[in-house]
């Protein structure tokens, strides 16, 4: 039997999602990282907070993720006191397109970056592997996106509205989870408009369930509680 690495690196192997709507762009992503086939985390969050109408979707390492977005946050914050003013999507976008593109020898990790700004509106970048920057309406990404580019073709329309935006990004990360073993876990969203970011969450296990999949289960420990809240009776001879 093959023995399961537990200390190689921590991967997300993920669904992210960004996507405009008449007014602002909501993210998505689901909550699994993994370490090869081990599941080392079921409820990480990787929509991680840049300024406060900016935020960005982790893919990739996540070790490398998370530094990448800690820079982008500090050179963001610096020019926010610089220029007097928060900074606007395509600037915090920038900013990790180029920290990407200048390591790409050594960064493992995809990006979306979304916000909202009153100059722009709502924006959505693509940043893959390598460091391209790509603005699109909708951006999808981590190994779950490979499930997903027919559905966004058929689904995705311009001029949607938030609840529609947001039913959306979760259907997409649910069909994904369903399809993608490295994708799983919760749900969860950043809406972001002229009023600020709104988060919410999704449990697994109000999720709607796809073609042959299971209804989520309970532990065995769980069921054993459940069946004997008194001690069981010792076994007679």
């Amino acid at each position: 039997m093959e023995k399961i690495n537990v200390d190689a690196p921590h991967s997300m192997g993920t669904t992210i999602i960004g996507v405009t709507y008449n007014g602002g762009v909501v993210l998505g992503a689901d909550s699994r990282t993994s370490t090869g086939v081990y599941v080392a985390n079921r409820a990480s969050d990787k929509i991680t907070k840049l300024t406060d109408n900016v935020y960005i979707c982790r893919s990739g390492s996540a070790a490398d993720s998370q530094v990448l977005s800690d820079y982008v946050r500090y050179f963001l914050h610096q020019h926010t006191i610089q220029l007097d003013q928060p900074a606007t999507v395509k600037v915090a976008a920038n900013l990790a397109r180029l920290l990407s593109y200048n390591n790409k020898d050594m960064l493992q990790t995809g990006l979306i970056v979304g916000g909202w700004s009153k100059h722009e509106g709502g924006k959505i970048f693509g940043i893959p592997l390598g460091g391209t920057i790509i603005e699109q309406p909708f951006a999808i990404g981590g190994s779950g996106s490979s499930y997903l580019y027919g559905f966004f073709d058929q689904a995705w329309k311009e001029g949607m509205t938030k609840e529609e935006a947001e039913a959306l990004v979760v259907k997409a990360v649910s069909l994904a989870i369903a399809r993608d073993g490295a994708s799983g876990g919760v749900v969860r969203t950043v809406t972001i408009d002229k009023d600020g970011p709104e988060r919410k969450f999704y449990p697994g296990d109000k999720l709607q369930l796809w073609h042959e999949e299971m209804e989520p289960q309970n532990s065995l420990l769980d069921i054993w509680s459940g069946a004997t809240a008194a001690s069981p009776e010792p076994m007679r001879e």
